[in-house]
Formats: C-alpha cells, sequence, structure tokens
C-alpha cells in the first residue's frame, strides 16, 4: 500500500466521518484503491453525494455532479485528493 500524504490523510478522515463508516481507519485507505463498487471501501453514488458535500462544506468549493470528470476525480483517495488539491489552489 502506498503512503498516505496530509492531504490525502486529512480526506479520508472526511470521508470515514461523514459516511460513519465504523472501524475504518482513515490511515489504512489505500491511496490507489478504487473507492466505489468492488473496492476496498465498497462505497455507491449515495456515498458519493455525502462526500461531495462534505468536501464542499470543508473546502468551500462544489463538487458538481454534472462534471463530466466525476468518474476520474472519484475513482481513488489519490485522485480525489489531487482534485481537491487543485482546486483549493485555483
Amino acid at each position: 500500500m502506498a503512503e498516505q500524504t496530509a492531504a490525502q490523510h486529512e480526506l479520508a478522515a472526511l470521508i470515514v466521518d461523514c459516511l460513519n463508516l465504523e472501524g475504518v481507519d482513515p490511515a489504512g485507505i489505500d491511496p490507489d484503491a478504487p473507492l466505489f463498487g468492488s473496492g476496498e471501501l465498497g462505497l455507491d453514488s449515495i456515498d458519493a453525494l455525502e462526500i461531495a458535500l462534505a468536501v464542499s462544506k470543508r473546502y468551500g468549493f462544489a463538487l458538481r455532479s454534472d462534471n463530466p470528470d466525476n468518474q476520474r476525480v472519484f475513482a481513488s483517495l489519490r485522485s480525489l485528493s489531487d482534485y481537491v488539491e487543485q482546486q483549493r489552489a485555483a
């Protein structure tokens, strides 16, 4: 498993908290593992909405449901974290 960056760990903690993933250690989430479907966490589209809402509250920008890049953005913790960092820098 790849090591999480500080930004990835902060986002992993936000995901675990907003989805009430009891028994999941944010530090144990592989940054490159799929977040959805058959991935480590097995999240679904409702979870994506919850994550998008939590990210918008925490970081002050909206993750839009009509963004054509959402599948790539939400592919893994690393891709989501990279997107959040890009938006925060913009």
